[in-house]
């Protein structure tokens, strides 16, 4: 027969970007080119910020084997106390964003003490949470919403970095943010491929490498070179990015990121070989707590106002994005970068649908067709692998 060497091309890790590159296209024709327009895209990234963070935090609940029903509920009461503390006590920004971000922790940690050591399920956990921070959070506005927020609350949301440093109608950061994102990508790239050339691991097909690595840096300087001729870069593009790149590191490369792992693997199997159920659970649920709260705080300076529909619905929104983006149905297996993508098919299809005028009702059916073709296809790909 003689040796065949065997090429690594996990061709299925690209199908839900090659996705959302077909989605955006197809509205981008339906809406006579209005999707791509610099400002459009802009908006895309503000509008949909607080998706992305809490689809982070449930990210490693899923990979577990659980969700987070009260991470919309958590998201609208931490909205709810930065108002009463910014708008009504006059509390200064800073101190008042920790004390939400504290709050978002000590609704995770009560969470997670219920489902870790009273070993409530986190389906109903989460459901009991999410009746009670939506209680608390109408109790705390009273039925009405509190605004207006100061100008530099407002400002991490829909500020921009540098938005007045330009050559010509170009702004110099935004295309300077382009190239280096692009340097590094491509640093990253082929120190990977040395890796697994090395080990036989990933991709290893130089040839696929490079073509990957190039339609990437084109993707991410037409971004920049967009956004470089609206107002620049978003400042919440840049603390998520930092959001996205350290709970990458922290998935991937640490002790805790693998044990969620191997708890969502297999739950007696990991506790067999030594990791500690009982902490990862407690971490996982803290941690979604204080996204949540973040994502609150995104809200608010979005919206400028604490609303009593703040929140509402965000739960099946960021499950739909992590499914979508490629995490099993059962736990064990995703990645942040695809939930990120998963985040972004759920806004492009909302900003496209509505650009288009469809209504809300009609969005919500092919959303909810999106979400049970990714599962479908996830559970069918792993059946013919698992029988081949």
């Amino acid at each position: 027969m003689g040796n065949k060497k065997k090429h690594n091309i996990n061709l299925r890790d690209y199908g839900m970007f090659i996705a959302l590159i077909v989605i955006v296209v197809f509205f981008q024709i339906l809406t006579n080119g209005n999707m791509l327009l610099p400002m459009n895209i802009s908006g895309l990234i503000l509008q949909n910020s607080y998706l992305i963070c809490i689809s982070v935090g449930m990210f490693f609940c899923i990979l577990t084997g659980n969700v987070d029903l009260a991470v919309g509920a958590s998201l609208g009461f931490c909205s709810a106390v930065a108002g009463w503390l910014i708008v009504h006590k006059r509390v200064n920004m800073w101190p008042a964003i920790l004390i939400v971000l504290l709050v978002g922790l000590a609704i995770g940690a009560f969470q997670g003490f219920f489902i870790a050591k009273l070993k409530v399920p986190p389906f109903i956990a989460t459901l009991a949470g999410m009746l009670i921070f939506q209680g608390g959070s109408l109790w705390i506005l009273q039925g009405h919403s509190i605004s207006p927020f100061p100008p530099q609350f407002q400002s991490i949301a829909s500020g921009y970095v540098l938005e007045t440093v330009k050559v010509g109608s170009m702004n110099v950061f935004a295309f300077l943010c382009g190239v280096l994102c692009c340097a590094a990508l491509l640093i990253c790239e082929f120190r990977a491929y040395k890796k697994s050339k090395k080990y036989g691991t990933g991709e290893t097909v130089l040839s696929f490498v490079i073509i990957k690595s190039v339609l990437f840096c084109a993707g991410i300087l037409f971004i920049t070179l967009k956004l470089a001729t609206a107002r620049g870069i978003p400042v919440i593009l840049l603390i998520l990015a930092v959001i996205v790149a350290v709970y990458h590191f922290i998935a991937t490369k640490t002790v805790i990121g693998r044990h969620v792992f191997a708890v969502g693997g297999n739950k007696k199997a990991a506790a067999l070989s030594g990791v500690k159920v009982d902490k990862i659970m407690f971490i996982v649920y803290t941690n979604c707590g204080l996204l949540a709260a973040f994502g609150g705080i995104l809200v608010a300076a979005r919206l400028n106002a604490a609303s009593t529909t703040a929140g509402s619905g965000n739960e099946l929104d960021a499950i739909a994005s992590c499914y979508i983006g490629g995490c099993a149905a059962a736990g064990g297996e995703g990645k942040i970068l695809g939930v990120v993508i998963g985040a972004l098919v759920m806004g492009v299809l909302n900003n496209g649908m509505s650009m288009m005028g469809i209504g809300t009702d009609i969005q919500r059916v092919v959303k909810g067709l999106i979400l049970l073709l990714a599962v479908t296809f996830d559970i069918y790909s792993k059946s013919k692998s698992s029988n081949a």
